[in-house]
């Protein structure tokens, strides 16, 4: 920048050279400019956001609205401001309509402050009416002339109106008289210049309920919420506008979004990925003593509470939260990537305050906080379940089993099929001696209890469940730029979890016993949370719904253990929201990209035509089973859980 007689920083005529030669190699640019101001281009667009900043009062929070977009500039609002930026704003839109055809600029300002009606505090209902009619979003939408993009307005006005922010659903009104541009601000272009371009202005006024009206403080949830619900709008505004109006071929309005990611996302994934992988909580939450428990258990005979005993913490949680939240979030501009990393820090804040609260009646309110209730159609689904399923099936503990060493060397056998396909499918299989039974998926290995037996019938299944889903979604995860993908996005263990039991049924069948269990499991967690104690739940899953006593015992010890978990609710609720979206015709690939929730799945596939994800690189074995193909297509027909294991008995 160069300055001028008076000492005002100017932009020279080599900045503008600069910047419309990068976009003519089709670069990414970012400039800053003189008084705070900034430009931005992820790649060449048709299209442009522009924010001029008042310079007669504060205008906090409306230029964060558009600072996530793939374009913008955000420019002082001074007149003598207004040759420096015309003469780059002519430069840039001149040079992008030759490539494209047409371009669209969009100012976006906030509304001045309105002054309530005289009179109006003088009844309280009246004023509680002015405050809430304050907090309701509001858009005035212009756009002048014969020739303004009737279909790009209409979709603009319709998208606006989608945005909810605090329930209150958004008001937009369209202004087709007023001029296009903030009150007291000259015109982005003279007439003359106008009339050249030829191109589109559409202006948005955004009423800011994203701050106090008196104080200017601005409150981050909705200003958050409400550039979310801008940001949407405006890509399917552009996209209606490319698609009509330009030589430009896109296939989706998630195109448009961001592909270049700053230096600030990597720093961002690269911490909260630390503290994710610095504990384990299932690890950490179960009991080392679960055999000498359960024979104390026995000697009561099942009259005593077990007492179990955990391991002790690797880390100190106040120092986790510390480095937590010194992670600055704050710097993301993408809407969708600040959303995601904020809700990683907020499951990762909750599962830490666990942590330190194991062993204490404390984990339980931490526990729902992380996994929530049981709703009432999920215990009226396991309740119809076990009316359902016969007691007398099957029991998985009869008969000949596999130790720990034998299905131990099955699933290395299975893990080197996954390596030829990917050399780099590092993953290993331990038999732990302080894990007694069961199997586990801890930072990318399988961990296997010394005392674990398995019914051959159930090997094909299990490993199904945790080598290909679960070590299979934690490579694909890795081989995303974001290292959240296979540490895991919040709330991903309900979808997770049930895309491994879905695994169970398309690599085999997923037999009645099993399903029992996802019932208990969620009958369990009901009564743990209606206050019941361990003796009573194992009492109601042994007598009234006829599980061993050994099962029994095992289903209460997961939930009850630390001082009582709803964790396991997640199984059957898992498996409900799996089957849920592919009856609404959702695609599987999805599914594989990493360890994802279900909300995630917009949000993937708008990174993924973005071009920041890549396609899954690692399929699931089962997925090339016989049979398999025809199990989708029926999946998509909407096939509940009862369907799953009744068309096992009809091809039996």
């Amino acid at each position: 920048m160069t300055r001028d007689s008076s000492g005002l920083e100017r932009i020279p005529e080599a900045f503008v050279a600069d910047v419309l030669g990068r976009l003519a190699d089709h670069e990414s640019l970012r400039r800053r400019l003189p008084d705070g101001g900034s430009l931005f281009f992820d790649r060449p667009l048709p299209f442009l956001c522009v924010y001029r900043r008042p310079w007669n009062r504060s205008d906090e929070g409306t230029a964060e609205l558009i600072r996530g977009e793939s374009s913008y500039l955000i420019a002082p609002g001074m007149a003598r401001r207004r040759k420096d930026w015309t003469r780059l704003l002519h430069g840039l839109v001149s040079s992008l309509m030759d490539r494209f055809g047409d371009f669209l600029v969009v100012e976006i300002w906030s509304a001045p402050p309105s002054r309530p009606r005289a009179g109006a505090s003088e009844m309280a209902e009246d004023e509680e009416n002015r405050q809430l009619a304050a907090l309701r979003p509001k858009f005035r939408v212009t756009a002048r002339g014969p020739n303004k993009p009737r279909a790009v307005v209409e979709m603009l006005i319709r998208s606006l109106r989608q945005i909810v922010v605090d329930g209150v659903q958004a008001e937009v009104e369209m202004d087709d008289r007023a001029e296009g541009r903030a009150p007291g601000m000259p015109s982005l272009f003279s007439t003359a210049d106008a009339k050249e371009l030829k191109c589109h202005f559409l202006g948005i006024e955004v009423k800011p309920v994203y701050r106090d009206v008196a104080t200017e403080e601005v409150f981050p949830a909705a200003l958050r919420v409400l550039r979310r619900g801008v940001s949407r709008a405006l890509r399917r505004t552009f996209f209606t506008f490319v698609r009509t109006h330009t030589t430009a071929r896109v296939r989706h309005s998630y195109a448009l979004g961001r592909r270049a990611l700053v230096k600030a996302v990597w720093e961002v994934d690269r911490r909260l990925a630390e503290v994710a992988n610095a504990f384990d909580l299932v690890w950490q939450v179960t009991p080392i003593n679960t055999v000498a428990a359960w024979r104390e258990f026995q000697r009561s005979r099942f009259e005593r509470t077990p007492e179990f005993r955990y391991r002790p913490l690797t880390v100190e949680p106040t120092e986790l939260k510390r480095r937590l939240f010194s992670i600055p979030i704050e710097k993301i501009e993408d809407p969708t990537l600040s959303h995601l990393f904020l809700q990683s820090q907020d499951e990762l804040d909750r599962k830490i305050t666990m942590l330190a609260d194991i062993g204490d009646y404390r984990l339980l309110a931490g526990s729902v906080q992380v996994y929530g209730l049981v709703e009432p159609k999920l215990l009226e689904l396991a309740k119809e379940l076990l009316r359902r399923i016969s007691s007398r099936s099957r029991d998985q503990e009869s008969g000949r089993t596999l130790n720990a060493e034998q299905f131990a060397e099955l699933a290395r056998a299975e893990i080197a099929w996954y390596r030829q396909k990917a050399p780099d499918f590092a993953t290993t299989v331990t038999v732990c001696d302080d894990l007694y039974w069961g199997l586990s998926v801890s930072d990318g290995k399988l961990l296997i209890g010394c005392k674990t037996r398995i019914p051959p019938g159930r090997v094909g299944p299990l490993l199904q469940h945790e080598i290909g889903t679960h070590l299979v979604t934690y490579y694909n995860g890795q081989a995303q730029p974001f290292r959240q993908l296979y540490c895991g996005l919040a709330g991903y263990e309900a979808f997770q979890e049930g895309l491994a039991v879905l695994a169970e049924h398309l690599s085999h069948s997923i037999d009645p016993p099993r399903v029992r269990i996802l019932a208990a499991r969620v009958i369990a967690c009901q009564a743990l949370l209606e206050g019941a104690s361990f003796v009573e739940t194992f009492r109601t899953l042994n007598k009234d719904h006829g599980f061993s006593k050994r099962l029994a015992y095992t289903i209460a010890m997961r939930v009850y253990r630390g001082g009582g978990t709803v964790k396991d609710a997640i199984y059957l609720r898992g498996l409900v929201e799996v089957l849920q979206y592919l009856g609404d015709g959702g695609e599987f690939e999805p599914l594989l990209l990493g360890k994802i929730a279900a909300d995630h799945i917009p949000l993937m596939r708008e990174l993924k035509m973005r071009r920041v994800l890549v396609p899954p690189p690692l399929r699931p074995r089962y997925l090339d089973r016989p049979g398999v193909s025809d199990k989708l297509l029926r999946l998509r027909e909407g096939l509940s859980v009862f369907d799953l294991f009744e068309s096992r008995k009809k091809r039996k």
